[in-house]
C-alpha cells in the first residue's frame, strides 16, 4: 500500500497536477483577500493592471519558454548545457530591452489617467528584473522533468504573496499600490531562492553557442508571436471592457474568469507533462506515437471534465460568493462563469493541438491561427457588446474563435498524420474507463498515462 503511494506522488503527472491544484489553491485565497478588501473599482485595476504585466511578459517567456524545452528535454549533456547558456542570454536582452523602454515609458505618466497603465508604466522593468532568475528556473526544471522542485519555486513564490497580502489584510492596510509592492518583494525572493538552491543553470551563460543563440532565435521568432497574440487573445477581452465599459465591469468578468482554474488546472499541468513526452517521439520521428500521445491527453481530459462542467453550472453562485462577498453577490459573475464552462470541453483539444504542432516544428501554424482567433475574438466582442451592452456579449462571443482555432489544429495535424476526432474521445473514454475499473478491483492505476 505505502509503496503504491509513494509512487504515485513520485509520478510526474501527480506531481504536476499536484503543484497546479497548490498554486491555484494559493493563488485563489490571496484573490479572494483582494476582493474583499478592496472596492470594485480598485479591483479592476488591479486586474487590468496584471493582464498588461502577463501580456508584456509574453515578449520572453512567449521567446524562450517553448523553444527551451523542445531543444532541451532529451538531449545529451553538452547540449543542454549550450541551450540553457543560450536560453539564458536571449533572456538577458530582452529583459534589458524591456528595461530599457521603461525609460521613456516613466516619463510620460504624467499624461497617463488610466490607473493601471500609469502602475505598469511605472513598475514594469523593475518586475521583470526581479522575476528573470526564478523564470528561467521554471523552464530548466520543466525541461527535466523536475516537476517536485518545480512545485518549490512557485510555492515559493505564490505563498510569499499570499502571506504578504494577508499581513495587510490583518493590519488593514490593503490597497493598490501596496499589493503592487508585495507582489514585487515575491517575484524578488523567489528568484533569490532558485539561485541559491543552484536550479537556473546561470553558470552555463559560458556554454551558449551562437548556433544555440540561432536555433532557439528562429523557433522563438515564431513560438513568440504565437503566445503573445494567444495571450493578447485572452486578455481582449479585459481591454474591451476596460475602455468600453468601466473597471467594475473588469472585475466582475474576472472574478467570473477566475473560477475557469477548473478547467486550467488540469490543462496546464499535463501540458506541462506532455510536452517533454512528445518532444521525445517526435525526436524519434515516430509520428504514430505522437498523434496517439496528444489523443490520449486530449481526449481523458475532455472526458474528465465533463462532470467538473456540470457541477460548476449548478453551483455557480455560490464560489462567486465566497470568493467576491457581498459585492458581487446577485451580479453578472456568476453567470460569466456559466458561460465560459458550456463550452470548456473545446479547450483540451485547442491546447494539446496547439502544443502538439510546436512540437513537430509548426510553429508558424500556431502563430497564423491565434492571429485569426485574435481578429476573430475582437470581432465578435465588439459585436457582442453592441448587441447585448454588456460583459454577457463577450462571454458568449468567446466560443467563436476557440472553435475556429480547434478546427485549423486540427486541419494541420491531419496533414501530419491523419486521425479522427472521434478517436480523440474515443480514446480519453477507454482511459478514464480503465481508470475507474482498476478502482473499483481496489487496484490504485499508479501509471496515469
Amino acid at each position: 500500500m505505502w509503496l503504491k503511494v509513494i509512487t504515485l506522488v513520485k509520478n510526474k503527472h501527480f506531481l504536476s497536477l499536484a503543484g497546479n491544484v497548490i498554486m491555484s489553491g494559493l493563488g485563489l485565497v490571496t484573490m479572494v483577500l483582494i476582493y474583499h478588501a478592496l472596492s470594485v473599482n480598485d479591483a479592476g485595476i488591479w486586474v487590468f493592471f496584471q493582464s498588461i504585466l502577463i501580456l508584456v511578459d509574453t515578449f520572453r517567456s512567449g521567446f524562450i519558454t517553448t523553444a527551451f524545452i523542445k531543444f532541451y528535454a532529451g538531449a545529451d549533456t553538452k547540449r543542454m548545457a549550450e541551450v540553457a547558456g543560450s536560453a539564458w542570454w536571449l533572456g538577458l536582452i530582452i529583459t534589458a530591452l524591456l528595461l530599457f523602454i521603461n525609460i521613456p515609458a516613466f516619463l510620460v505618466t504624467p499624461y497617463i489617467h488610466d490607473e493601471s497603465i500609469l502602475m505598469f508604466c511605472r513598475w514594469f522593468g523593475l518586475n521583470y528584473i526581479f522575476s528573470l532568475p526564478w523564470f528561467m528556473a521554471t523552464c530548466v526544471l520543466q525541461g527535466e522533468q523536475r516537476f517536485d522542485r518545480l512545485l518549490y519555486v512557485r510555492l515559493v513564490n505564490q505563498a510569499s504573496f499570499l502571506l504578504g497580502v494577508l499581513l495587510l489584510f490583518i493590519l488593514g492596510k490593503v490597497n493598490v499600490i501596496a499589493v503592487l509592492y508585495i507582489y514585487l518583494g515575491a517575484n524578488l525572493l523567489t528568484s533569490i531562492y532558485a539561485l541559491a538552491m543552484g536550479w537556473t543553470r546561470i553558470s552555463s551563460l559560458t556554454q551558449r553557442s551562437p548556433q544555440g543563440i540561432k536555433d532557439m532565435f528562429h523557433f522563438g521568432k515564431f513560438s513568440v508571436g504565437t503566445t503573445l497574440i494567444s495571450n493578447l487573445f485572452r486578455t481582449s477581452d479585459t481591454f474591451v471592457i476596460n475602455f468600453i465599459l468601466n473597471k467594475q465591469a473588469v472585475a466582475i468578468y474576472n472574478l467570473g474568469q477566475t473560477l475557469m482554474q477548473l478547467v486550467e488546472i488540469p490543462l496546464r499541468s499535463f501540458a506541462a507533462t506532455g510536452m517533454p513526452e512528445l518532444s521525445v517521439a517526435y525526436n524519434q520521428n515516430n509520428r504514430f506515437s505522437v498523434i496517439s500521445i496528444m489523443k490520449r491527453y486530449t481526449g481523458t481530459l475532455s472526458i474528465v471534465l465533463i462532470p467538473a462542467v456540470i457541477l460548476g453550472c449548478l453551483f455557480a453562485d455560490l464560489p462567486i460568493y465566497l470568493i467576491g462577498g457581498n459585492k458581487y453577490a446577485g451580479t453578472d459573475a456568476a453567470n460569466v462563469f456559466r458561460l465560459f464552462l458550456t463550452f470548456a470541453l473545446l479547450y483540451p483539444a485547442d491546447r494539446f493541438f496547439a502544443l502538439t504542432l510546436d512540437v513537430i516544428h509548426h510553429p508558424k501554424v500556431n502563430f497564423y491561427k491565434v492571429l485569426v482567433m485574435l481578429v476573430a475574438n475582437i470581432v465578435f466582442d465588439w459585436a457582442g457588446v453592441y448587441l447585448l451592452g454588456s460583459i454577457y456579449g463577450i462571454a458568449i462571443a468567446t466560443v467563436f474563435p476557440v472553435l475556429i482555432g480547434t478546427l485549423i489544429g486540427y486541419r494541420a495535424l491531419c496533414r501530419y498524420y491523419p486521425f479522427t476526432i472521434g478517436s480523440i474521445y474515443a480514446t480519453g473514454y477507454r482511459q478514464v474507463k480503465y481508470w475507474i475499473s482498476k478502482s473499483l478491483n481496489k487496484s490504485t492505476a499508479v501509471n496515469l498515462f
